[in-house]
This record gives C-alpha cells, structure tokens and sequence, in this order.
C-alpha cells in the first residue's frame, strides 16, 4: 500500500492537471491582455523541468541508497503504522528542511549559483513554477536525511517533496491578488510567493517557505506583499537581468560569474578571500563594490527613515544657530 506514495507516480497523474491549468492561466492572460506568458520563456521552463526530472532519474540509485543507508539508523521505528503523526511528520518535516535548503540556496553563492536558474525569469506564472534549478538533484536530497534517521521512509520522503512542491507551484501566479486571509497566516499564498520572485530590493530573500508561511515568521525572514505604486512597481527576476537568455547561459552564468571572480580579482588576494567569493552570500565582496541582499536593505532602510523623518525634525546644519 505504501508503494502508492511515490514521487514519479505523483507527478505521473499531477501532469495533465498542471497541463490544463497552464493552458487555462494563458487563456485569461491572454484574454486580460495581462502578458504573463512568453513563448521562449515558457519553452525554457519546460526545457528545465524536463532537464531536472531526466536528471533525477539518474540519480535515484544514489539518493536512495543514502537515504536508505541513514534509515537503517532511524533512532524511531514506526513498525508499519503508517498512522497520522507518521505523515505529519513526513509533511511538516519535510517543509522545514526544505524551507533551511532554500535559505541555504539564496545565502550560499554556491548554492545560489544552481537555485539561481529557478529566479532568471522575468515572468510569473505557473510555469515559472517548472523552471528547476536542474542541478538540484546532485545534492537535494542531503538536506533530507534528518527524516530519514526520524524514521520516514525515502520512498516517503520524495513523495512529500513532491506534494509540496505541487502546492508551491500553484502559487506561482498574478491572478489570486487576495493574500487569503486566515490561510496566508499559516500557508503560503501566491501573494507571498510573489515577494519571494521579486527583485525589488526590499523583497529579496524573503518569504522562503514552500507550503507552510510559519517558517519564514519565525525566522525573520517574512515580507509581506505591498500595494505598488506608480514610483515602485513589483519587478521579477534578478537584479541585473540577463542580457544572453539562452538555455546554457541561463544555467550556468552564475557558475561564469564566481569563475570571474575567483581567479581575475587581485592577484595578491589571499586564498580564503577568494573562497569567499564562493561561498559567502550573493553579491558578497571584499571591497565594497558589490553588495549583499542584507546591505542594500540597511541601505535602503536607512534612506526610507531619513526621507519619512518629520519635517520638523529635518534641521539644516547650516540653520542651526549657536548662541
């Protein structure tokens, strides 16, 4: 019975679903004059999720050796009883792993430099939602295996990865403009997911979460979506968007990017500085020119609080007057 919750048969009977929803999100786009869809861009995202399932596919014998060698140690042995706290925890643990993978996606470049391909889209749609960071499954799965030593089965494991996933890529969308209210306190909501795509700079790295918002209030890490106004306007993709939109630079521009910088900086730079440009955040650098997420928001916090300081308050130094 348990064989039923498996990933590939999940995305096997998901397929004409996502299919149909697509098709349905181009018509009303098309329809609103809404211009949500590309054809090369959404030929791109089909190309990448084909890319990304092929490789997972290969690497199943590996992924599920390890996780299988990691279950034989499970300190919980649930016997077979496949009861609800068994999914719960499946579920929920799963969600909180992925939420820590996808922090260490956007605050590691390294990672960043794979995730990176699922941001490069200038659009937001459900198909956005297929565009995968194709290399994941080299690695992903290790950020699973503290459900594995809790005593979830691998099988089980890919099957709630591939659940929620399935619930974060309805959320990839322009048409649900309500934040939901009760719901989006708990879940996640299109409204959040929007947040997370966009390049503004205060929305950057923020909203994490795949199923459960929870995550993202705890850890600092929430920004709720914003009215847009006719000066600052909801922008997606990346902050320097790319000029070479093919498929091989799509992937790998970031790879050319650490490349650059690990080897054409200044020759007198120490080895662990240019490691630095490896695996310390996005826009990290040694002298200032370029900037973390982190940084442009003090910056940008900074200027906000000047510009809303009361007028009052606002004093000249040139008024003021000693006696």
């Amino acid at each position: 019975m348990s064989n039923i919750f498996n990933q590939d048969i999940l995305y096997y009977w998901s397929a004409p679903f996502f299919i149909s929803v697509i098709l349905l999100e181009m018509f009303f786009s098309y329809r609103a004059k809404a211009k949500n869809y590309d054809f090369k861009d959404t030929a791109t995202n089909v190309y990448f999720a084909l890319v990304n399932f092929s490789l997972d596919l290969l690497m199943k014998v590996t992924s599920f050796a390890i996780m299988g060698f990691c279950y034989q140690y499970r300190i919980i042995d649930w016997e077979g009883n496949m009861s609800w706290a068994y999914w719960l925890l499946a579920f929920i643990g799963q969600d909180f792993l992925y939420y820590i993978h996808h922090y260490v996606d956007h605050h590691s470049r390294f990672f960043w430099a794979v995730h990176v391909t699922h941001h490069n889209s200038e659009f937001y749609n459900i198909s956005t939602g297929f565009r995968s960071p194709v290399l994941q499954p080299l690695f992903r799965y290790m950020f699973f295996l503290p459900l594995a030593f809790l005593g979830v089965m691998p099988l089980h494991i890919m099957f709630a990865y591939a659940m929620n996933q399935n619930y974060g890529t309805l959320c990839h969308t322009n048409f649900i403009k309500s934040k939901l209210g009760w719901w989006g306190y708990i879940f996640v909501t299109p409204s959040h997911h929007r947040v997370h795509h966009a390049s503004n700079t205060k929305y950057l790295d923020k909203n994490m979460g795949m199923v459960l918002i929870i995550w993202d209030r705890i850890f600092g890490t929430f920004q709720a979506e914003e009215d847009e106004t006719e000066y600052e306007k909801l922008r997606y993709g990346l902050t320097k968007p790319l000029e070479d939109k093919g498929p091989v630079n799509i992937i790998f521009h970031e790879w050319k990017e650490i490349f650059k910088d690990f080897f054409n900086r200044k020759k007198d730079l120490p080895l662990t500085t240019r490691l630095k440009y490896v695996f310390m955040p996005p826009g990290w650098s040694h002298d200032g020119s370029t900037k973390t997420s982190k940084e442009l928001q003090e910056e940008l916090a900074s200027t906000t609080e000047v510009i809303t300081t009361p007028k009052e308050l606002r004093v000249s130094p040139q008024k003021i007057k000693v006696e």
